[in-house]
């Protein structure tokens, strides 16, 4: 499992790239190994004003599909169209090229209330 360090984690399984004001999302590594083989995307549309805790896009795989839940507030400013062609790209590279979309946040303190790597990985440890 990677945990890159330089991203905030939601309990909920979503990972936080910041730029500035904005907030790039994802699944994070474990999300998408226990969701397995990704078949299919739906993604919030640009300018949706989103809330934190508030389900805004779904990932449908072999197994089940899972709500993706928004970490932080803000507004929708890019998703990651190349994911309706190839979902698959959230489990070939969940960090990079999988990313799902990008917002820019309302209140950049709520960061605070995500976790770090070190938390996320004790969390996903504990099972």
């Amino acid at each position: 499992m990677d945990f890159p360090e330089d991203l905030r984690y939601s309990a909920e399984h979503e990972w936080v790239r910041v730029d500035g004001s904005r907030a790039t999302i994802g699944i994070t590594d474990y999300a998408q190994d226990a969701l397995g083989d990704v078949v299919f995307v739906e993604l919030p549309d640009v300018g949706a004003a989103l809330e934190p805790a508030t389900a805004c896009a779904e990932v449908e795989s072999t197994k089940s599909v899972s709500d993706i839940y928004a970490p932080v507030a803000g507004t929708v400013v890019e998703v990651n169209g190349e994911l309706e062609t190839a979902p698959e790209r959230l489990n070939e590279d969940p960090y990079g090229g999988g990313w799902l979309f990008s917002i820019e946040m309302t209140d950049p303190a709520e960061l605070g209330a995500l976790m770090d790597a070190a938390a996320y990985r004790a969390m996903v440890d504990e099972g």
